[in-house]
């Protein structure tokens, strides 16, 4: 899992830069799964702040109703999911494709789902599940690596060849199955391919019995903003069936939502 509490010290401040505003945000991001309720010495040691500077932040995200104290630990509370709201609700894109692939789950009988690219992760913004139940329990906000994940892949690919490069040069490639792709220039390889053709099948890379299929969503500029992707148990659907008929139904999909962007005063 990747640890994103310390971002901020690895930022180099400009004259806007508010460094008690990055060591808050700091603190609400230390918090995870793994770590839902952290005392304060655990909060500090996390996000490399002193422990009297983790108290005034967490002090004040208490008085502001996003920390609650049970004896000396500190959670969430459910008023952070705000800041995450702001953000989807920002965006009507969002409400623009939900429709379009409600119908597409209803005609395939399998997930999908729509993400954005944030560093080396993407991040989901909107899911459409069905009954089905896969190993991954995903939903919004939910994070998965970029380099392995067919929605990743996508997104890595809508990148300029400058950017690119960037990411892939600080992303550790880690098999997370025996057939993830590890190697660099085969990576590299593969997004061009994605690149030219438009779409992404990732069969067993991120987990074993899951093979997922993802497209581009553009906004009015032209440039990649999201993927929307079908996620498949590999023991129900083939490859080739993914690839004769999922795939040409995901692209109409995809093709419905961008043609709602271009038309939509939003973007």
């Amino acid at each position: 899992m990747t640890d994103n509490t310390n971002d901020t010290t690895k930022m180099v401040p400009g004259d806007g830069y508010v460094q008690s505003f990055a060591r808050g945000l700091a603190v609400i991001r230390s918090f995870s799964a793994e770590a839902p309720a952290q005392t304060m010495t655990e909060v500090a040691q996390r996000t490399g702040l002193t422990r009297a500077g983790a108290r005034r932040i967490l002090h004040t995200l208490h008085a502001l109703g996003y920390v609650e104290i049970e004896g000396r630990q500190f959670r969430l509370t459910a008023k952070v999911l705000d800041l995450g709201f702001a953000y989807l609700s920002s965006l009507p894109v969002w409400s623009l494709a939900e429709p379009y692939m409600e119908a597409l789950v209803k005609d395939v009988h399998e997930s999908s789902s729509i993400a954005v690219l944030n560093g080396k992760e993407i991040i989901y913004v909107l899911r459409v599940p069905t009954e089905k139940i896969i190993a991954i329990n995903l939903s919004v906000g939910s994070r998965l690596p970029a380099y392995c994940s067919s929605m990743g892949r996508v997104l890595l690919a809508g990148l300029s060849d400058e950017d690119l490069a960037r990411e892939l040069a600080e992303t550790e490639l880690v098999a997370r199955t025996p057939h993830t792709i590890t190697d660099p220039e085969r990576l590299l390889e593969e997004l061009r391919k994605v690149r030219k053709q438009g779409w992404c099948i990732i069969d067993q890379e991120l987990e074993l019995g899951l093979i997922s299929v993802a497209a581009p969503i553009r906004g009015r500029n032209g440039k990649v903003m999201a993927a929307i992707n079908i996620g498949m148990s590999s023991s129900r659907v083939s490859r080739e069936r993914v690839e004769n008929e999922i795939l040409p139904k995901l692209l109409a999909t995809a093709r419905q939502i961008n043609e709602r962007v271009l038309h939509s005063r939003a973007f």
